[in-house]
């Protein structure tokens, strides 16, 4: 019983933040629409936006699984030619290569960025 209140609560709690954005970006728009502000203004960044933020999405995903999939296989050397413990180089080469892939594709992000 307590899970259903707790699932009905999240629901609850997420559609409301769902209502409240779209209400407020609605009555933005008719308060610039009322002042005499051209309604083509809200069309034009979200072509841009909407192209560059697939590539983003698809160029840090994929920088973050090479990390994870290189930290594997670095561990993997590391306890095969050194006396490391397997339990504690295996996450601590995940998380760095994973960060480390995740910084790349932020720099790489950067200059995506800025040459749109």
């Amino acid at each position: 019983m307590e899970v259903a209140i707790v699932f009905m609560f999240l629901f609850a709690v997420i559609f409301g933040i769902f209502y409240l954005f779209y209400s407020t970006r609605n009555k933005e728009r008719l308060a610039l629409i009322e002042k005499g502000v051209d309604a083509k203004i809200f069309m034009q960044g979200e072509k841009k936006k909407s192209s560059l933020t697939g590539r983003i999405i698809i160029l840090n995903l994929s920088l973050l699984l090479m990390g994870i999939g290189l930290g594997v296989f670095v561990a993997l050397l590391l306890t095969t030619y050194s006396a490391l413990e397997e339990e504690a180089i295996f996450p601590a080469m995940i998380f760095f290569m994973g960060g480390l892939g995740l910084f790349l594709g932020f720099n790489l992000t950067k200059k995506l960025d800025q040459e749109s």
